[in-house]
């Protein structure tokens, strides 16, 4: 008499009801995948906004602190009152260096809250550094003086100073924060950011050899 294969209360092996063993599972890391792109979508969407509403901050500050470009009026026309005078340089200048503060600020704020890099963060830093940069330019050109420098001159009247329309002529000056913001987010990242683990490498599977026998060497008879 042969005994069974299988034990009488365990199904065979090659059952095809039988459950799967429970073992790990494949399908979590395509998961926790699909939930760090949403979590880095949601950050780089809030980033944008932020950054973007920031802009009016650095408009106010611009038409703060930016030097205002004197006109004078005659009877025939109006100049310039001090021809060799650099504030419509003075006025780019400023704006480029407020938003040069304002992406690294951003950038380091970024970093401080988030914590680790990602290229979705930097796409959404520089984005929205140029929407800021845009809405400040926006808001110094129109809460600044008016551009209809010929109306304002007959309104104050002949011979009196005023102040000429705030304009950005560096165009360049709008991408000083998107730039600044990608580059000190990437150092700072670079710096202090999350390392990835080390590597485990698996042991050698080939032991030193055994070493020569007692004998060894030891040739000749006795």
């Amino acid at each position: 008499m042969t005994a069974p294969l299988t034990p009488p209360h365990q199904p065979p092996d090659n059952d095809p009801w039988q459950k799967p063993p429970a073992g790990p599972r494949f399908y979590e890391p395509e998961m926790q995948d699909v939930a760090n792109l949403k979590r880095d979508t949601r950050d780089a969407i809030l980033v944008v906004v932020a950054l973007t509403v920031l802009g009016v901050a650095l408009g106010l500050l611009w038409l703060w602190l930016a030097p205002r470009v004197p006109l004078i009026s005659s009877d025939k026309a109006v100049f310039l009152k001090d021809t060799e005078g650099e504030e419509a340089v003075g006025a780019d200048g400023t704006f480029a260096l407020l938003a040069l503060g304002f992406g690294a600020v951003s950038a380091a704020a970024v970093f401080f809250f988030r914590r680790r890099g990602g290229i979705a963060l930097v796409v959404a830093l520089a984005l929205g550094g140029l929407f800021g940069s845009l809405l400040a330019w926006g808001i110094g050109e129109w809460f600044g003086p008016t551009d209809d420098v010929v109306a304002h001159a007959r309104a104050v009247g002949e011979g009196v100073t005023f102040d000429a329309p705030l304009e950005l002529k560096a165009r360049g000056a709008l991408l000083a924060w998107p730039v600044a913001a990608m580059v000190v987010h990437l150092a700072l990242t670079a710096l202090f950011g999350p390392r990835d683990p080390e590597p485990e490498w698996p042991p050698f599977p080939y032991g030193p050899g055994p070493g020569p026998g007692p004998g060894a060497g030891q040739g000749g008879a006795g």
